[in-house]
């Protein structure tokens, strides 16, 4: 018996998911597979299902006596709440789970351990401050901004957890708080209410239980979307006693993550009825149009399908990232080698100088070898900026700003539905400079989602339609032809619409855009869809209204590409009637169906104008035949095992034998600036893929529609190319054979189909079901014995295969995946990711779209009419593919120029800064001594100069966004990665050890023998740690005033604020009054003011600050004008074009010249374009400029 307040038992009989029961989703991409795998292990101890039987009438005293049964077992799910949890941290955890993170990263964790190290006496050489202030600092915004976005996940949950609904509890209804809800419980759900967890639809205050709910919580879509209760259940459970009495047994798929699928059973008294998605209400959805419903809690928190769906997202890194993280591991192992060399110096330095001198005796009885060891993690400890502490988090605050810009960008805002861009994340802003693959999806993506249907005379026909066709409205209105009135009236009952009238208008609600316009086509007709039952469908036939009994509902699919319904007509004939692609129509026809040749050249016709088929048809059944087959799918309706499978069979062998009506075409029309995109980015090297689930025609004629595909272009059928055949040469596996597919010149373009590619992504799901098929004893005896030929040997003829198509793809311009699965999308990114090790990036618009967005590098969402499933999924997001271009072209260059001037320069300082001491220990015995002042030391990176830097990484720009557009070929330095790699890495070094050099030998040598204007010799150690830092600081600054190319007055006073600063505090520091309070910390007393009184040391700064910068200065100058960079053409191009327009308002010619530029003139009509922009007529001459 159970207790008054009814629960849920969990039944289960196998101990891991039967994935032949329950296949997996075809979203699941093969890294999501990959935690599956363990479960091959037990297979061939799991035990046979047993037989749950149904509960007898009167079991349970009081409370409703619903048991909740999984086929497959989930025991441990037992009373599991409704509470969910998406924060990290408590009160309690915050701390240690933050620090624990942070110290993950590898220069926290370095950070940490000097600091301990400069704890201990023995090794300290600088005062443990210096470490602990830029690290508490690091660690201090990363836990804020942690906590802040924690915070807000509590209150999300908080106030999720604590919303009511009414729970029947001892009899009664009573409010309860979402977290209390568990499995089994009935709740009653009032409209505009969301929905609380995954329930079963028991009745609804609808006629026929119908349930109206609005998804866009759980995809984006704000059309409604029809449930529907049992018949049954609707029937006797509308009140509370009713349904206090309940006494069922719901035997269903384990909780899962497809939305798009529920196979359960209801057994009650002794009768099963089937249940499938349309009878849940899945949480997250909102009840609307129903004033009130019941249901039955299936699954709870995190076992309701939207938790599933919010499944771990991959962590994306970006090439950036992965290689300063490689560069920072090089500087640790630099570190370490100065550090041992300056060890070993200080051991024979000691050995034959510092213990014979008896004024350097200390006291303590060190041999040389342990002073060398200590030595050395002296040294470690002085110089640790080499690996820059505040590095990670200068990064982060610049991709923050960047993203900021993309969201501000008002040229990127679509006003039409009031969609601005969105950065959804900002760590992946540089990586939109680098895109070298696009992997576009076509429908919404490309195109808009709009259907035209024209206007005709019918009063139910919507207003805002247009129609000039007179011969078609006079056929239907004279009923002339049966065959036209068949067409429409299939419209108008094959479908699952639902219809609300609305201030005396029908309103459809559709599942689609496509099914929505079909319905409205024929009521536009005459044949208006005006309501339906569950068992009825009534529709208005021109001047009257008739009633179809419903006897079945074929579900679309997109495995079966159609669907069909059979009807009972007022006649009591029996009819079905069909509609899908016209590949799985035309094999189902009937031999002597009329019309086939005339409709396939109208379904080529619209093809070719990039339209959107159906195939309509129709088959008349006989009772006997209806009642054979309706007994077989009763019995298929209630199998928990293989329900689609057996379904499949069973409507395979109904839809047969058809006869042809005719065809329906829908368009879709091109997005504005998507052939100019698709050309401008080709022009930046960028290559594009189609992957689209829509027949090889009109995917095919949107290519050209959207210039992807030219007719210059020579394009190759996947299933008509044969690749090499170097995987079948036993000797090749240990060659690389780089050999062209396509040896012919010219452009060569590759259109294949999914089936196609199955042969090349041999799928991993397949092959451990097949796996799992022999564990279990079910595969067929004779099934050994059968060799597919079409499947790889081994792992490396399937992986030269793979190698094979993506080589031969690339050699592409264009390339276009028709009939492709969502799976088959992702699959083809990730290929193409490992194969060619490219930055990829996928846009798309729909739920299809999401594995593709999530596998890329770079995911993009397009908020279109498909719902905002993508765009949730998406790393950014707008709502018009022509952004697409802005994007890269603009913030993604523009970012991934900015962050690598900002890393060398970065690096940069940091060695000019940390190689003086390794300078300054030739001169002081390698004793570990510092050549600056503590203090300085501990500021140097966060106050001297980390603002400039930190500007030119959030404004720097080398071009405007208007010429970033003009000229792609601006984006190629990305794509090769040239603008930061190793090299770049060493020249920053190098350029460090020159400024090192030159900051401490020039004051060094100007202090060797020095006598200052009043007599005082001013070289001593503080006066030249004062001079060496004032050097530093002000070259450090100018210098990244010389990479600055875009001037702002921020920037400006950044450089001369920091210097100002510096000086400031450096004074501030050396003064005697904050001498006198803390006497041990701030001992430069009087240093600054003594030094830099004398006339001689300024000049010494301004000498080292000269040398320092000036042979940057020319070696600047000088690959400027010998090897200009495609930046610095476009820069000499922006001002030469500047001085043309002078030139045509004056009347005034010049001749320029300018690095490899050259002003041409000649007559306006001879001017030769091919490699010249011209800029317009100056005394009917024409000037150019040609590169």
């Amino acid at each position: 018996r159970m207790s008054a307040r009814a629960r849920a038992t969990s039944q289960g009989s196998l101990e891991e998911p039967d994935d032949e029961v329950v296949p997996y989703s075809d979203d699941e991409t093969d890294d999501e597979l990959q935690s599956e795998d363990d479960l091959d292990r037990s297979e061939d101890q799991l035990p046979e299902p047993e037989t749950i039987p149904a509960p007898a009438a009167g079991e349970l005293e009081d409370g409703s006596g619903v048991k909740v049964s999984c086929q497959q077992c989930w025991g441990k799910l037992l009373l599991k709440g409704n509470a969910i949890k998406t924060y990290k941290y408590n009160a309690f955890t915050f701390l240690p789970l933050n620090l624990f993170e942070q110290f993950k990263r590898v220069a926290n964790l370095y950070f940490l351990c000097l600091l301990i190290l400069q704890i201990i006496p023995q090794i300290s050489t600088l005062p443990w401050y210096t470490t602990l202030v830029p690290l508490v600092l690091v660690l201090g915004i990363t836990a804020i901004k942690d906590l802040v976005d924690d915070l807000a996940r509590h209150r999300m949950d908080k106030e999720i957890n604590n919303r009511r609904c009414d729970v029947l509890l001892n009899g009664r209804f009573e409010k309860t708080r979402w977290m209390n809800l568990q499995v089994g419980d009935v709740v009653r759900l009032k409209k505009n209410d969301f929905i609380p967890a995954d329930i079963l639809l028991l009745s609804s205050s609808n006629p026929n239980s119908l349930c109206y709910v609005e998804t866009a919580e759980l995809d984006g879509e704000t059309n409604l979307k029809f449930k529907m209760g049992l018949k049954v259940t609707d029937e006797r459970l509308q009140e509370e006693n009713q349904l206090a009495r309940f006494n069922a047994l719901i035997v269903c798929e384990e909780p899962n993550n497809r939305l798009d699928k529920f196979v359960g059973t209801m057994i009650w008294d002794a009768q099963s009825y089937p249940l499938d998605l349309d009878n849940m209400l899945l949480r997250g959805c909102k009840i609307r149009n129903t004033d009130e419903c019941h249901g039955l809690v299936i699954f709870a928190g995190n076992d309701t399908k939207i938790m599933r769906n919010g499944g771990k997202t991959r962590f994306k890194r970006t090439l950036i990232d992965k290689l300063m993280n490689y560069m920072v591991y090089t500087i640790f192992v630099l570190l370490v080698l100065l550090c041992a060399g300056l060890a070993i110096g200080h051991t024979y330095w000691y050995e034959s100088i510092g213990s014979k001198a008896w004024y350097l005796y200390d006291g303590l009885n060190y041999s040389s070898s342990y002073r060398g060891f200590l030595s050395f993690w002296g040294y470690i400890i002085i110089l640790n900026t080499m690996v820059p502490i505040s590095l990670y988090v200068s990064v982060e605050v610049i991709r923050l700003g960047q993203s900021k810009f993309i969201n501000w960008d008002l040229q990127m805002y679509y006003a039409d539905k009031d969609t601005p861009a969105k950065a959804r994340t900002t760590t992946l802003n540089e990586q939109l400079g680098q895109i070298e693959y696009i992997f576009s999806d076509k429908t919404g993506t490309l195109t808009q989602n709009i259907m035209p249907v024209d206007f005709s005379w019918n009063e139910n026909a919507d207003k805002k339609f247009e129609f000039e066709d007179h011969f078609l409205v006079s056929c239907i209105r004279s009923k002339k032809d049966p065959q036209v009135l068949e067409f429409f009236k299939l419209l108008s009952l094959c479908h699952t619409v639902m219809v609300e009238q609305k201030e005396n208008e029908l309103v459809y609600q559709a599942a689609s855009p496509d099914e929505g316009a079909l319905v409205t086509a024929a009521r536009n007709f005459g044949f208006v869809f005006l309501s339906r039952t569950q068992d009825t469908i009534t529709i208005m036939e021109l001047d009257h209204e008739e009633t179809y009994e419903v006897l079945a509902l074929l579900d679309f699919n997109s495995d079966r590409k159609r669907m069909s319904i059979i009807l009972r007509f007022p006649d009591g004939r029996i009819r079905l009637y069909c509609k899908g692609a016209d590949t799985v129509i035309y094999q189902r026809l009937d031999a002597n169906s009329k019309n086939k040749e005339t409709t396939q050249e109208a379904l080529d016709i619209f093809a070719n104008e990039t339209l959107r088929t159906l195939c309509l048809c129709y088959k008349d059944i006989s009772q006997a035949e209806y009642d054979a087959w309706s007994q077989k799918h009763q019995a298929a309706s209630v199998s928990m095992g293989n329900r689609e499978e057996a379904l499949d069979v069973l409507y395979e062998e109904i839809e047969k034998n058809l006869l042809l009506i005719g065809a329906t075409a829908i368009e879709d029309k091109l997005q504005d600036g998507v052939p100019e995109t698709i050309a401008k980015l080709a022009k930046a090297d960028i290559k594009i893929w189609v992957l689209t689930g829509d027949k090889k025609e009109t995917a095919e004629n949107i290519g050209f529609s959207c210039q992807l595909l030219t007719d210059d272009m020579k394009i190759h059928y996947g299933e008509d190319v044969k690749q090499t055949q170097r995987r079948n040469d036993p000797q090749g596996r240990n060659k690389k054979l780089k050999e062209p597919f396509f040896t012919e010149p010219g452009k060569n373009a590759l259109v294949i189909t999914g089936g196609w590619l199955n042969e090349i992504l041999y799928e991993k799901k397949k092959k451990r079901r097949r796996l799992r098929l022999k564990k279990l004893r079910k595969r067929h005896t004779n099934s050994s014995s059968a060799t597919d030929s079409s499947q790889p040997v081994d792992d490396w003829e399937k992986e030269k295969r793979q190698e094979d198509f993506v080589d031969m793809a690339c050699e592409c311009s264009a390339v276009i995946c028709c009939r492709v699965t969502p799976k088959q999308k992702a699959n083809v990114v990730s290929l193409v990711k490992r194969c060619k090790k490219a930055v990829t990036l996928s846009i798309g618009d729909g739920a299809n779209d999401v594995n593709m967005i999530k596998t890329a590098d770079i995911g993009v969402g397009i908020s279109g009419q498909e719902g905002m499933q993508a765009v949730m999924s998406s790393d950014y997001a707008f709502a018009q593919f022509r952004y697409l271009e802005r994007l890269l072209l603009v913030h993604g260059r523009w970012s991934y120029i900015r962050m690598c001037k900002f890393l060398r320069y970065f690096f940069y300082k940091n060695f000019a800064f940390t190689l003086v001491h390794f300078w300054f220990s030739f001169f002081n015995g390698f004793s570990s001594q510092t050549a600056y002042e503590d203090w300085f030391i501990t500021l140097y990176n966060v106050c001297y100069s980390s603002l400039p830097v930190l500007l030119v990484g959030l404004l720097d720009q080398d071009v405007n966004d208007k010429l970033s557009l003009r000229f792609p070929k601006l984006y190629l330095p990305g794509q090769q990665g040239s603008l930061f790699n190793y090299k770049n890495f060493f020249i920053s070094l190098f350029h460090g050890i020159f400024t090192s050099l030159m900051i401490f030998f020039i004051p060094y040598g100007a202090f060797l023998q020095t006598m200052g204007q009043d007599g005082e010799a001013p070289s001593d150690y503080q006066s030249f740690a004062v001079v060496a830092a004032s050097s530093l600081i002000i070259t450090v600054n100018l210098q990244i005033s010389l990479n600055t190319s875009y001037w702002t007055f921020v920037n400006c006073f950044a450089v001369l604020g920091s210097i100002a600063i510096y000086f400031g505090v450096m004074f501030d520091i050396h003064s005697a009054g904050i001498h006198v309070i803390f006497p041990t910390t701030f001992t430069f007393t009087g240093a600054a003011s003594n030094a830099l009184r004398q006339p001689y040391l300024w000049l010494t700064i301004i000498l080292t600050v000269g040398t320092c910068l000036l042979p940057v200065i020319c070696i600047q100058f000088l690959y400027q004008t010998i090897y200009p960079s495609v930046g610095d053409k476009v820069r000499a191009f922006s001002h030469t074009e500047c001085s043309i327009q002078h030139m045509q308002r004056h009347y005034s010619l010049t001749f320029f010249f300018l690095h490899n530029f050259t002003i041409l003139i000649r007559e306006c009509d001879t001017m030769a374009r091919q490699q010249c922009v011209c800029k317009g007529c100056v005394l009917n001459k024409e000037v150019c400029v040609c590169v």
